[in-house]
């Protein structure tokens, strides 16, 4: 099982906000660039989680497209577009935009696992991934 933990740093020091439990091992963690509230999770079942932290429950979406686990996530940092990359190890890349409910492209081309989907801060539309 994994557990998404929202924690804030105050004078008192490092207090645990919100807390949401998932049926399976989650990898990384990304924050909308839109709302403050919502964040996306990777799992070890192949699938993506869209969670609110202003929730008592979640999660508000589940994405499940890749074949294996998917081990990276990171959300576009511009905001005119509301674009979502995701890195499995199922040598897939998938683009998604979080309103849609599914991946609109699936890039391929790797020959291992791909550890690691990154937006770039400078250029948009463009994201890397490395495996």
């Amino acid at each position: 099982c994994g557990t998404l933990a929202v924690l804030e740093q105050t004078e008192a020091g490092i207090v645990l906000l919100k807390s949401f439990d998932w049926n399976d091992g989650l990898f990384d963690v990304t924050w909308s660039e839109n709302n403050e509230h919502v964040l996306i999770t990777s799992s070890g079942d192949g699938s993506l989680q869209m969670w609110d932290t202003a929730k008592t429950k979640g999660p508000l979406q589940v994405y499940k497209e890749h074949a294996q686990e998917v081990y990276s996530v990171d959300w576009s940092q511009t905001r005119g577009e509301q674009l979502v990359v995701s890195g499995s190890w199922d040598q897939t890349a998938k683009l998604w935009d979080p309103a849609v409910g599914k991946s609109l492209r699936t890039f391929k081309g790797h020959e291992g696992v791909i550890y690691s989907t990154i937006w770039s801060p400078h250029i948009p539309g463009c994201f890397a991934s490395a495996s």
